[in-house]
């Protein structure tokens, strides 16, 4: 099994699900990804990412439970996996996903919805305007990141500056400034645990 250590990381909970073992991973580490199989999520969120040469990162998603992510399912040579909480995941082998016509059929299931995600941040991406860019990628986190509070909505991650910058093609300073703004004009604030939330009336 890849990796067999990473299950005795596991702080708390049963390291097993449906008699599969579950690989932890904490906040801020990078997710190995070898090309004989693919990771699902159970629990937490990671942050799928193309690395430059110049060590720019340009965000490509974020995978959520039930997603699947791995090098087989993308053509970049440069992938990046890296783990935005405390994350739990599943390790499924090539071999298996190819001779069981249901699991190929929740593989599929799980690279729709990625395949939507990243369409979103593509057309994100053509906007002209970076205040726009920024509205619209709230928006998109919003769904997909984020959960029901009395003020509105927040991020389940904490999500840097640099973060944003990256999924929008701009400069953490610039994002710093905007997200200013928005909190001055009533449309975000910031909990206690640095999370964004985006309040009833901003992001629809």
């Amino acid at each position: 099994m890849l990796l067999p250590y990473l299950a005795d990381r596991d702080p708390s909970a049963d390291n097993r699900q449906e008699g599969r073992r579950l690989h932890f991973f904490d906040k801020g580490e990078t997710v190995p990804l070898v090309a004989q199989g693919v990771w699902q999520v159970y629990r937490g969120v990671v942050q799928l990412s193309k690395l430059h040469a110049s060590g720019d990162e340009l965000l490509l998603g974020w995978a959520k439970p039930l997603t699947f992510f791995g090098t087989w399912l993308t053509c970049i040579e440069t992938y990046q996996a890296k783990a935005l909480s405390e994350v739990y995941l599943k390790w499924y082998a090539l071999s298996e996903i190819e001779t069981s016509p249901h699991l190929a059929h929740i593989v599929l299931a799980g690279v729709s919805r990625r395949i939507r995600q990243t369409e979103a941040l593509l057309a994100i991406s053509g906007l002209r305007r970076v205040e726009e860019r920024l509205q619209e990628l709230l928006a998109l986190l919003k769904l997909e990141l984020g959960q029901a509070v009395a003020e509105g909505t927040r991020l389940e991650v904490r999500l840097t500056h640099q973060n944003i910058a990256n999924a929008i093609g701009t400069t953490r300073v610039t994002v710093t400034r905007l997200l200013g703004d928005f909190q001055r004009q009533g449309l975000i604030a910031i909990d206690g645990d640095r999370h964004l939330v985006l309040l009833e009336t901003s992001v629809t």
